[in-house]
């Protein structure tokens, strides 16, 4: 058994936290019921029950990819997100995403500190009242919880087996403030100023995968090449059937994740439903079937991976494109995907999990192609027509919004790899990494 040097300071921060919750709370008012639909709640609530098992998914996807030793760890580090992402959230984290907008840049901690008024509140976001639902305003800030506690844990799979878990803890909290909360900001809040600018996402392609994608090459390149990887490059994954568990609960969650961001049961959701079965379909296919133009035999990693990477690129463009174009973004999606795998894995970049091509890149390729053929036919919400349709402006305002996106999320997400290092050593020491992280951070282990 392994041992670490004892320390107060996590517990002593959330009780700090629970006591403080105590002493702010306020009794809630009478929840507004005026303009609700109970078709609309209920789907809602299954939704972002949806969402929610896609983070036990994204945990047998990592985890069944890893080396052995390395599996119970990888999948904690998805489980914890559902635990510390939970509680900032209600603390300020919504809102620092949907608080009251200081500027179109991030949301005013005090809005809603605590989840104070939340379930009170008026059934509308934005400071013209832009947004309005028919859905009770506590179980929206609840459904983007749940995006919020998966984009970090997706960043996991890029430092797998060589992070110290203590630090990813850190790491995944800075990330979540710094990061995640403004770029959901910027997209999703009516005063955001990405969403004024007329950029399009329609459930988390820059906010989600980008930012996540951009993280895990920020990671890999901090925290440089495993021991194991320079000595030998066949890792064996641990678990396939693991993957396709993982993939299954993924595919079946990401139903939530862009159907429900319709925030509605109506005809967008149902749109959103059916080009994200299309994409990961015709994405599984894709990547499998440029493995076999390669002289590869076709795997079940390969269908899994391809279809995520499907999945990933359908997220910003579900609810604004046709079900044939999702076919067209799904293969495009998992080729240029499975080429930027390919490339990696004869260079010196060790993204253990291949995070960064598969959700950096799938999420770039979604933006863009939102911006080429979103249209106002499937929503219309779509003020300007995609490029595919004549016009220049959104696709023009899409790439923009991607250097910004990138650039953002790259050079700050590098910026707090390396305050929680002098912190928290982010890398394990090489004994420990030889022994697995499974036994150096959590004295656990498969049973043999």
């Amino acid at each position: 058994m392994t041992t670490q040097k004892p320390t107060w300071i996590p517990l002593l921060v959330l009780l700090a936290v629970a006591v403080l919750a105590l002493f702010t709370t306020s009794v809630p008012g009478a929840m507004p019921t005026e303009g609700l639909d109970t078709g609309d709640t209920a789907w809602m609530i299954v939704a972002s029950g949806l969402v929610l098992l896609m983070t036990p998914g994204l945990a047998y996807f990592y985890g069944g990819m890893v080396n052995h030793k390395n599996v119970i760890s990888t999948m904690l580090q998805s489980f914890i997100a559902m635990g510390v992402i939970s509680v900032i959230w209600i603390v300020f984290g919504f809102s620092l995403a949907f608080g009251d907008s200081l500027g179109g840049w991030i949301g005013d901690p005090r809005t809603f500190f605590m989840f104070n008024g939340v379930f009170d509140h008026k059934l509308s976001l934005g400071s013209a009242d832009q947004l309005k639902f028919t859905i009770p305003f506590a179980l929206f800030a609840f459904f983007q919880m749940k995006f919020a506690v998966i984009t970090p844990a997706l960043i996991s799979g890029a430092l797998a087996e060589r992070i110290n878990f203590r630090a990813f803890v850190l790491f995944m909290v800075l990330f979540c403030v710094i990061v995640y909360a403004p770029l959901a900001h910027w997209t999703w809040h009516p005063d955001g100023f990405l969403f004024n600018l007329g950029v399009l996402d329609f459930a988390g392609g820059t906010v989600v995968h980008m930012s996540a994608g951009w993280a895990a090459l920020a990671g890999a390149l901090y925290l440089r090449r495993r021991k194991s990887h320079i000595e030998s490059n066949i890792l064996p994954p641990a678990n396939i059937p693991y993957v396709l568990l993982g993939t299954g609960l993924l595919w079946f969650g990401w139903f939530g994740f862009n159907a429900g961001s319709a925030v509605g049961a109506n005809g967008l959701a149902v749109t959103a439903f059916a080009t994200t079965h299309v994409a990961a379909a015709a994405a599984g296919l894709s990547w499998i079937l440029f493995d076999v133009t390669r002289g590869k035999k076709v795997s079940a990693l390969g269908f899994c991976i391809g279809a995520v990477v499907g999945l990933v690129a359908i997220t910003p463009a579900s609810g604004f494109v046709t079900v044939p174009v999702a076919i067209f973004i799904g293969v495009v999606a998992a080729i240029v995907s499975n080429i930027a795998a390919h490339w990696r894995a004869s260079s010196n970049l060790d993204d253990t999990l291949d995070v960064f091509p598969c959700h950096g890149l799938g999420g770039m390729v979604g933006m863009l192609m939102t911006g080429i053929f979103a249209t106002s036919a499937v929503n219309a919400a779509v003020v300007e027509q995609g490029l595919f349709y004549g016009e220049t402006a959104l696709f023009l305002k899409h790439l923009l919004a991607l250097a910004i996106v990138s650039a953002f999320a790259f050079g700050a997400s590098y910026i707090l790899l390396v305050i929680t290092d002098k912190i928290i050593p982010l890398r394990v020491n090489e004994e420990e990494e030889r022994l697995g992280l499974d036994i150096s951070q959590h004295d656990e282990s498969l049973a043999e």
